[in-house]
C-alpha cells in the first residue's frame, strides 16, 4: 500500500497529539507520535520524516533543545507547537532553526497549508553536490554560508545561534539593498508574522553586538527609518 510522506509529532498532551495525527493522516501522511523527546534523535536517523511537529515544553528535554539538535543534522522541516502566544518563545524557535510556529487551538485548514509548504521546500532542496558553499568577508569578518560559521578579525570564531546567522546571512547577500522587516521574516521562513512583533530587531541588535557594529554609527548593519535594514559593509566573495 502506498504510504505518504512521513510526519513526526512530539507532543506530551495526548488530546493535542491525537488532533494533529487525525489531521495529516486524513490528508494521507504517514505519521508517527511520540510524547518526549529523549529517543527522537535515533528515531529521525532510523525513519527520517519531511517534518516534525514539535512542543516546546516537553517532559525532560524540552523542544527548544531539540529544534536545535536537529537543525545542526538536517535540513528537516519543524513546525514549534505551543499553548502560549508569547514573542520570546517565538524569538527562541526561530533562533533554534524552526521553519514556523503555531498556538493552540490549531485551525486544521491553515495548519495543514502551513506544513504543505514547508514539505515542498524540504523536498525541493536543490542538490548542490560537492559544489563549496560561498565564504563571505566584510570588514575583516568571513561568514562561511556551508559550516554557518563567523569569524572575527582575529581569527577567532563568534558564536551566532541560528536564527542570527540566518539573518546576517540574508543581509549579506544583499548588500546596499534596504530590506524590510517583513522581508526579513520572510527570508528567514518566519511565517507567523504579527505587526507588532520585534523579532527582527531583536536579532539584530544581538547581531550588532557581536560585530562591534554601533548602531549610532553603523559599519556594517544600518538602520533605514521607516523602512527596515540594509548590509552597509562591501562583500569580497
Amino acid at each position: 500500500m502506498h504510504q505518504g510522506p512521513h510526519v513526526l509529532i512530539v507532543e506530551d498532551d495526548p488530546v493535542s497529539r491525537a488532533l494533529l495525527a487525525g489531521y495529516f493522516e486524513t490528508e494521507g501522511y504517514r505519521v508517527t507520535q511520540r510524547d518526549a523527546a529523549e529517543t527522537i534523535l535515533e528515531l529521525v536517523d532510523a525513519d527520517p520524516p519531511v517534518l516534525i511537529l514539535l512542543d516546546i515544553r516537553l517532559p525532560g528535554k524540552d523542544g527548544l533543545t531539540l529544534a536545535r539538535e536537529l537543525r545542526a543534522r538536517s535540513g528537516i522541516g519543524i513546525i514549534m507547537v505551543t499553548s502560549r502566544r508569547d514573542d520570546i518563545d517565538r524569538i527562541i524557535g526561530l533562533e533554534m532553526g524552526a521553519d514556523d510556529y503555531v498556538t493552540k487551538p490549531f485551525n486544521p485548514r491553515e495548519l495543514l497549508v502551513r506544513a504543505k509548504n514547508i514539505i515542498w521546500r524540504v523536498s525541493h532542496q536543490p542538490d548542490d553536490g560537492n559544489r563549496p558553499a560561498p565564504r563571505l568577508s566584510f570588514e575583516n569578518y568571513i561568514l562561511d554560508m556551508g559550516s554557518h560559521q563567523l569569524t572575527g578579525p582575529e581569527g577567532k570564531p563568534i558564536r551566532l545561534t541560528e536564527g542570527e546567522f540566518r539573518l546576517l546571512a540574508t543581509l549579506a547577500e544583499s548588500p546596499g539593498r534596504v530590506l524590510t522587516r517583513t522581508q526579513l521574516m520572510h527570508k528567514l521562513k518566519h511565517r507567523d508574522w504579527e505587526s507588532s512583533d520585534r523579532t527582527i530587531d531583536v536579532l539584530i541588535a544581538r547581531v550588532r553586538r557581536k560585530l562591534g557594529d554601533d548602531p549610532r554609527q553603523p559599519r556594517i548593519i544600518a538602520t533605514i527609518p521607516n523602512s527596515g535594514y540594509l548590509f552597509a559593509a562591501t562583500i569580497k566573495r
